[in-house]
Protein backbone atom coordinates (compact mmCIF):
# COMPACT_ATOMS: atom_id res chain seq x y z
CA UNK A 1 0.00 0.00 0.00
CA UNK A 2 1.37 3.13 -0.59
CA UNK A 3 1.65 6.07 1.71
CA UNK A 4 0.41 9.41 0.79
CA UNK A 5 2.80 11.90 0.14
CA UNK A 6 3.96 14.24 3.44
CA UNK A 7 3.59 18.26 2.23
CA UNK A 8 6.50 19.08 4.79
CA UNK A 9 6.44 22.76 3.52
CA UNK A 10 3.00 23.65 3.98
CA UNK A 11 3.14 21.34 7.67
CA UNK A 12 5.73 24.14 8.47
CA UNK A 13 3.88 26.58 7.75
CA UNK A 14 1.02 25.78 9.56
CA UNK A 15 2.88 25.32 12.49
CA UNK A 16 4.45 28.14 12.12
CA UNK A 17 1.43 30.02 12.37
CA UNK A 18 0.24 28.27 15.13
CA UNK A 19 3.31 29.31 16.84
CA UNK A 20 3.16 32.67 15.68
CA UNK A 21 -0.49 33.25 17.24
CA UNK A 22 0.64 31.38 20.63
CA UNK A 23 3.54 33.63 20.97
CA UNK A 24 1.02 36.60 20.21
CA UNK A 25 -1.55 35.76 23.17
CA UNK A 26 2.24 35.38 25.37
CA UNK A 27 2.82 38.61 24.50
CA UNK A 28 -0.46 40.33 25.31
CA UNK A 29 -0.62 38.52 28.64
CA UNK A 30 3.17 39.46 29.48
CA UNK A 31 2.17 42.96 28.28
CA UNK A 32 -1.16 42.89 30.41
CA UNK A 33 0.77 42.19 33.57
CA UNK A 34 2.75 45.45 33.31
CA UNK A 35 -0.27 47.26 33.07
CA UNK A 36 -1.18 46.01 36.50
CA UNK A 37 -0.77 49.89 38.30
CA UNK A 38 -2.41 51.14 35.64
CA UNK A 39 -5.80 49.13 36.21
CA UNK A 40 -6.00 50.39 39.40
CA UNK A 41 -6.65 54.19 38.05
CA UNK A 42 -8.25 53.22 35.22
CA UNK A 43 -10.04 50.18 35.58
CA UNK A 44 -9.80 46.25 34.57
CA UNK A 45 -10.27 46.92 30.52
CA UNK A 46 -7.22 49.63 30.52
CA UNK A 47 -4.74 47.45 29.22
CA UNK A 48 -7.27 46.66 26.41
CA UNK A 49 -7.90 50.16 25.15
CA UNK A 50 -4.24 50.71 25.31
CA UNK A 51 -3.21 47.97 22.90
CA UNK A 52 -6.00 48.93 20.19
CA UNK A 53 -5.35 52.82 20.42
CA UNK A 54 -2.58 53.93 18.59
CA UNK A 55 0.63 55.71 20.23
CA UNK A 56 3.47 57.96 19.59
CA UNK A 57 5.73 54.84 20.13
CA UNK A 58 5.48 50.69 19.11
CA UNK A 59 5.47 49.18 22.10
CA UNK A 60 6.39 45.56 21.54
CA UNK A 61 6.46 44.00 24.50
CA UNK A 62 6.94 44.37 28.59
CA UNK A 63 9.23 42.32 30.10
CA UNK A 64 8.68 42.75 33.73
CA UNK A 65 8.57 46.76 34.23
CA UNK A 66 10.88 47.19 30.79
CA UNK A 67 9.00 48.19 28.18
CA UNK A 68 10.38 47.24 24.75
CA UNK A 69 9.35 49.50 22.28
CA UNK A 70 10.43 51.74 18.96
CA UNK A 71 10.97 55.25 19.07
CA UNK A 72 8.95 56.89 16.51
CA UNK A 73 9.41 60.71 15.39
CA UNK A 74 7.11 63.09 16.88
CA UNK A 75 6.70 65.84 14.45
CA UNK A 76 4.84 69.20 15.63
CA UNK A 77 3.74 71.70 13.65
CA UNK A 78 4.04 75.29 16.06
CA UNK A 79 1.80 77.58 14.48
CA UNK A 80 4.19 80.19 16.20
CA UNK A 81 7.57 78.48 16.50
CA UNK A 82 7.02 76.35 12.73
CA UNK A 83 7.90 72.61 12.79
CA UNK A 84 9.84 70.58 15.76
CA UNK A 85 10.92 67.20 15.63
CA UNK A 86 11.55 64.77 18.37
CA UNK A 87 11.67 61.38 18.85
CA UNK A 88 9.24 60.06 21.62
CA UNK A 89 11.46 57.94 23.31
CA UNK A 90 12.59 62.03 24.41
CA UNK A 91 9.51 62.42 26.34
CA UNK A 92 9.90 59.55 29.06
CA UNK A 93 12.22 59.17 31.60
CA UNK A 94 14.17 56.24 32.46
CA UNK A 95 11.43 55.17 34.94
CA UNK A 96 9.22 55.54 31.77
CA UNK A 97 7.74 58.87 33.33
CA UNK A 98 6.01 61.58 30.69
CA UNK A 99 8.89 64.47 30.93
CA UNK A 100 8.61 68.06 29.11
CA UNK A 101 10.12 68.20 25.76
CA UNK A 102 10.62 71.67 24.07
CA UNK A 103 6.85 72.90 25.46
CA UNK A 104 5.36 70.06 24.74
CA UNK A 105 4.50 66.34 26.83
CA UNK A 106 3.03 62.87 26.25
CA UNK A 107 0.76 62.08 27.92
CA UNK A 108 -1.72 59.07 27.85
CA UNK A 109 -0.97 58.77 24.49
CA UNK A 110 -1.61 62.36 23.62
CA UNK A 111 0.59 64.59 23.12
CA UNK A 112 -0.18 69.17 24.39
CA UNK A 113 1.59 72.12 24.83
CA UNK A 114 2.93 72.98 28.56
CA UNK A 115 2.46 76.72 27.17
CA UNK A 116 -0.72 76.47 25.55
CA UNK A 117 0.60 76.77 22.16
CA UNK A 118 -1.91 76.19 18.83
CA UNK A 119 -0.27 73.57 17.24
CA UNK A 120 -0.86 70.33 14.39
CA UNK A 121 0.11 66.94 15.96
CA UNK A 122 1.88 65.26 12.50
CA UNK A 123 3.68 62.95 14.51
CA UNK A 124 4.04 58.67 12.68
CA UNK A 125 2.47 57.20 15.20
CA UNK A 126 2.09 53.81 15.21
CA UNK A 127 -0.66 52.75 13.03
CA UNK A 128 0.96 55.82 10.27
CA UNK A 129 4.28 53.30 10.79
CA UNK A 130 2.02 50.06 10.25
CA UNK A 131 0.97 51.99 7.04
CA UNK A 132 3.94 52.64 5.72
CA UNK A 133 4.73 48.68 6.64
CA UNK A 134 1.74 47.54 4.85
CA UNK A 135 2.24 49.62 1.53
CA UNK A 136 6.03 48.54 1.58
CA UNK A 137 5.15 44.78 1.75
CA UNK A 138 2.13 45.60 -1.23
CA UNK A 139 4.60 46.71 -3.44
CA UNK A 140 7.20 44.04 -2.70
CA UNK A 141 4.69 41.40 -3.27
CA UNK A 142 3.06 42.60 -6.00
CA UNK A 143 6.57 43.67 -8.58
CA UNK A 144 7.36 40.83 -7.44
CA UNK A 145 3.85 39.08 -8.96
CA UNK A 146 4.03 40.89 -12.05
CA UNK A 147 7.81 40.19 -12.84
CA UNK A 148 6.42 36.87 -13.47
CA UNK A 149 3.75 37.90 -15.63
CA UNK A 150 6.48 40.00 -17.90
CA UNK A 151 8.39 37.04 -18.09
CA UNK A 152 5.71 35.72 -20.35
CA UNK A 153 5.74 32.15 -18.30
CA UNK A 154 2.73 29.87 -19.22
CA UNK A 155 2.00 28.51 -16.24
CA UNK A 156 2.24 30.77 -12.98
CA UNK A 157 4.81 29.80 -10.25
CA UNK A 158 6.08 30.74 -6.56
CA UNK A 159 4.59 34.12 -5.12
CA UNK A 160 2.44 34.18 -8.86
CA UNK A 161 0.97 30.88 -8.16
CA UNK A 162 -0.12 31.75 -4.48
CA UNK A 163 -1.99 35.33 -6.24
CA UNK A 164 -3.57 34.59 -8.73
CA UNK A 165 -6.61 32.75 -8.29
CA UNK A 166 -7.22 35.62 -5.62
CA UNK A 167 -6.98 37.90 -8.44
CA UNK A 168 -9.07 35.93 -10.76
CA UNK A 169 -11.29 35.56 -8.29
CA UNK A 170 -11.80 39.18 -7.55
CA UNK A 171 -12.47 39.53 -10.92
CA UNK A 172 -14.66 36.59 -12.21
CA UNK A 173 -16.66 36.91 -9.22
CA UNK A 174 -16.88 40.02 -7.92
CA UNK A 175 -16.18 43.03 -10.54
CA UNK A 176 -17.66 41.33 -13.49
CA UNK A 177 -21.02 39.50 -11.42
CA UNK A 178 -21.37 43.75 -9.72
CA UNK A 179 -20.01 45.79 -12.54
CA UNK A 180 -20.74 44.06 -15.79
CA UNK A 181 -18.68 44.98 -19.02
CA UNK A 182 -17.17 48.00 -17.25
CA UNK A 183 -15.62 46.21 -15.08
CA UNK A 184 -12.02 46.56 -16.14
CA UNK A 185 -11.83 50.44 -15.57
CA UNK A 186 -12.16 49.52 -11.12
CA UNK A 187 -10.17 46.56 -11.23
CA UNK A 188 -7.23 48.39 -9.90
CA UNK A 189 -9.04 50.01 -7.44
CA UNK A 190 -11.00 46.45 -6.32
CA UNK A 191 -7.39 44.78 -6.29
CA UNK A 192 -5.77 47.75 -3.79
CA UNK A 193 -8.60 47.75 -2.11
CA UNK A 194 -9.17 44.09 -1.36
CA UNK A 195 -5.67 43.59 -0.78
CA UNK A 196 -4.65 46.47 1.50
CA UNK A 197 -7.34 45.36 4.06
CA UNK A 198 -6.57 42.18 3.71
CA UNK A 199 -2.63 42.65 4.44
CA UNK A 200 -3.47 45.18 7.28
CA UNK A 201 -6.05 42.75 8.74
CA UNK A 202 -3.44 39.83 8.52
CA UNK A 203 -0.80 42.02 10.11
CA UNK A 204 -2.70 43.51 12.95
CA UNK A 205 -2.91 39.71 14.31
CA UNK A 206 0.80 39.22 14.82
CA UNK A 207 2.92 40.12 17.80
CA UNK A 208 3.16 43.74 18.33
CA UNK A 209 1.23 44.56 15.37
CA UNK A 210 -0.63 48.01 15.40
CA UNK A 211 -4.37 48.24 14.65
CA UNK A 212 -4.84 49.88 11.70
CA UNK A 213 -8.02 48.05 10.10
CA UNK A 214 -9.66 48.62 13.73
CA UNK A 215 -9.18 52.64 13.27
CA UNK A 216 -12.01 54.50 12.24
CA UNK A 217 -10.27 56.72 10.54
CA UNK A 218 -8.88 54.55 7.96
CA UNK A 219 -11.89 52.52 7.70
CA UNK A 220 -13.47 55.60 6.86
CA UNK A 221 -10.74 57.02 4.09
CA UNK A 222 -11.76 53.40 2.43
CA UNK A 223 -15.20 54.13 2.34
CA UNK A 224 -14.69 57.73 1.04
CA UNK A 225 -12.88 56.51 -1.77
CA UNK A 226 -15.82 53.92 -2.85
CA UNK A 227 -18.08 56.60 -2.54
CA UNK A 228 -16.12 59.36 -4.72
CA UNK A 229 -15.56 56.41 -7.14
CA UNK A 230 -19.15 55.90 -6.91
CA UNK A 231 -21.04 59.13 -7.04
CA UNK A 232 -18.05 60.90 -9.61
CA UNK A 233 -19.16 57.70 -12.21
CA UNK A 234 -22.77 57.47 -11.59
CA UNK A 235 -24.79 57.64 -14.80
CA UNK A 236 -27.84 59.47 -15.91
CA UNK A 237 -29.84 56.18 -14.99
CA UNK A 238 -28.17 56.22 -11.70
CA UNK A 239 -29.13 59.76 -10.82
CA UNK A 240 -32.38 59.97 -12.45
CA UNK A 241 -32.94 56.95 -10.14
CA UNK A 242 -32.18 58.96 -7.05
CA UNK A 243 -33.64 62.63 -7.69
CA UNK A 244 -36.89 61.30 -9.90
CA UNK A 245 -37.40 57.20 -9.37
CA UNK A 246 -39.73 55.86 -12.30
CA UNK A 247 -42.73 53.87 -11.06
CA UNK A 248 -43.51 55.46 -8.12
CA UNK A 249 -46.58 57.93 -7.68
CA UNK A 250 -46.04 61.61 -7.56
CA UNK A 251 -46.89 62.29 -4.11
CA UNK A 252 -44.95 59.68 -2.85
CA UNK A 253 -41.43 61.05 -4.65
CA UNK A 254 -40.50 63.56 -2.45
CA UNK A 255 -40.07 61.14 0.41
CA UNK A 256 -38.61 58.71 -2.01
CA UNK A 257 -35.86 61.59 -2.50
CA UNK A 258 -34.95 61.88 0.69
CA UNK A 259 -34.58 58.43 1.37
CA UNK A 260 -32.46 57.57 -1.69
CA UNK A 261 -30.25 60.75 -1.01
CA UNK A 262 -30.11 59.37 2.54
CA UNK A 263 -28.90 56.03 1.18
CA UNK A 264 -26.37 57.83 -0.55
CA UNK A 265 -24.70 58.95 2.35
CA UNK A 266 -25.73 55.60 4.67
CA UNK A 267 -23.81 53.29 1.98
CA UNK A 268 -20.03 54.79 3.05
CA UNK A 269 -21.21 54.85 6.95
CA UNK A 270 -21.77 51.24 6.96
CA UNK A 271 -19.03 50.83 5.16
CA UNK A 272 -16.91 52.09 7.44
CA UNK A 273 -18.49 50.93 10.71
CA UNK A 274 -18.73 47.47 9.58
CA UNK A 275 -14.89 46.67 8.75
CA UNK A 276 -13.83 48.88 12.17
CA UNK A 277 -16.46 47.10 14.39
CA UNK A 278 -15.03 43.27 13.32
CA UNK A 279 -11.58 43.90 13.72
CA UNK A 280 -11.72 46.00 16.57
CA UNK A 281 -14.15 43.36 18.36
CA UNK A 282 -12.01 40.59 17.53
CA UNK A 283 -8.96 42.15 19.43
CA UNK A 284 -10.85 43.27 21.98
CA UNK A 285 -12.32 39.57 22.83
CA UNK A 286 -8.95 37.83 22.61
CA UNK A 287 -7.50 40.39 24.91
CA UNK A 288 -10.50 40.33 27.32
CA UNK A 289 -10.57 36.37 27.67
CA UNK A 290 -6.25 36.84 27.83
CA UNK A 291 -7.32 39.54 30.49
CA UNK A 292 -9.62 36.92 32.85
CA UNK A 293 -6.60 35.44 34.23
CA UNK A 294 -5.36 38.48 35.73
CA UNK A 295 -8.99 39.89 37.35
CA UNK A 296 -9.16 36.21 39.08
CA UNK A 297 -6.13 36.16 39.75
CA UNK A 298 -6.38 32.32 38.51
CA UNK A 299 -3.38 30.53 37.04
CA UNK A 300 -5.92 27.74 35.44
CA UNK A 301 -8.03 30.31 33.99
CA UNK A 302 -4.66 32.19 32.33
CA UNK A 303 -3.61 29.25 30.76
CA UNK A 304 -6.70 28.32 29.20
CA UNK A 305 -7.70 31.37 28.43
CA UNK A 306 -4.58 31.77 26.30
CA UNK A 307 -5.28 28.11 24.71
CA UNK A 308 -8.78 29.60 24.05
CA UNK A 309 -7.56 32.95 22.52
CA UNK A 310 -4.99 31.10 20.14
CA UNK A 311 -7.95 29.41 18.74
CA UNK A 312 -9.78 32.79 18.24
CA UNK A 313 -6.97 34.41 17.14
CA UNK A 314 -6.84 31.73 14.03
CA UNK A 315 -10.14 32.35 13.71
CA UNK A 316 -9.87 35.81 13.53
CA UNK A 317 -7.41 34.74 10.25
CA UNK A 318 -10.77 33.71 8.67
CA UNK A 319 -12.63 36.59 9.53
CA UNK A 320 -9.75 39.13 7.99
CA UNK A 321 -10.34 37.43 4.61
CA UNK A 322 -13.90 37.55 5.18
CA UNK A 323 -13.70 41.20 5.87
CA UNK A 324 -11.35 42.31 3.25
CA UNK A 325 -14.27 40.16 0.45
CA UNK A 326 -17.13 41.94 2.04
CA UNK A 327 -15.72 45.61 1.91
CA UNK A 328 -14.68 44.49 -1.68
CA UNK A 329 -17.93 43.02 -2.85
CA UNK A 330 -19.97 46.15 -1.84
CA UNK A 331 -17.97 48.66 -3.13
CA UNK A 332 -17.93 46.75 -6.46
CA UNK A 333 -22.03 46.45 -5.80
CA UNK A 334 -22.31 50.13 -5.26
CA UNK A 335 -20.09 51.05 -8.06
CA UNK A 336 -21.81 48.65 -10.22
CA UNK A 337 -24.98 50.82 -9.14
CA UNK A 338 -23.92 53.72 -10.29
CA UNK A 339 -22.20 52.85 -13.77
CA UNK A 340 -25.41 50.69 -14.77
CA UNK A 341 -26.89 52.48 -17.84
CA UNK A 342 -30.34 51.11 -16.94
CA UNK A 343 -30.26 48.83 -20.25
CA UNK A 344 -30.34 44.58 -19.50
Amino acid sequence: MKLPRINTPKILIISCLIALFSITNLTNLRASSGSEGEEKKGGDTEFIMHHIADAHEWHLITIGHTHVTIPLPVIIYDYEYGFKMHMSSEFVDADHNPVEVDGYMLEHGELHSTHHAEFLDLSITKNVASLFLSVIILVFVFLAVAKGYKKGVSAPKGIQSFFEPIIVFIRDDIAKVNIGHKYERFMPYLLTLFFFILFNNLLGLTPGAANLSGNIAVTMTLALFTFFITNFNGGKAYWMHILWTPGVPLPIRPVILIVEVIGIFTKPISLTLRLFASITAGHIVVLSIVGLGFILQSLTVGIVGTLFSTVISLIEIVVALIQAYVFTLFSSMYIGQAVDDGHH
